[in-house]
């Protein structure tokens, strides 16, 4: 019979914060391609030539309502796009720091 070690009650929730923000990274992971999918379809439109660029970048304007509405709706996903990563970059910063500290401390 294998002697298994019993993990204390601080090694337990940090093995279940990990899983957690690992299973929120995943998620927006998934979205992001998502995201960036949808993105990539809409410029990659035969019509997406056909328009204006206004407001340095801001918003698209073009003889087909639909293609402005879509390319302007490309835009805002792309700065979603961008939040999501950040936030997940901040949660593996935040991880890496923690297992670290738990590194150094079991070392002392």
């Amino acid at each position: 019979m294998p002697n298994h070690r019993r993990r204390s009650a601080a090694e337990q929730n940090l093995f279940i914060a990990v899983w957690f923000t690992l299973g929120i990274s995943g998620g927006c992971a998934f979205y992001t391609s998502c995201v960036i999918q949808s993105t990539l379809d809409t410029l990659s439109s035969s019509q997406a030539m056909a328009l204006i660029i206004v407001d340095a970048g801001k918003n698209f304007a073009s003889d087909d309502s639909k293609l402005g509405d879509k390319l302007n709706d490309a835009t805002a996903a792309l700065h979603n796009t961008c939040d999501v990563a950040y936030a997940v970059a901040v949660g593996c910063v935040i991880i890496a720091g923690a297992l670290l500290w738990k590194m150094i401390r079991d070392r002392l």
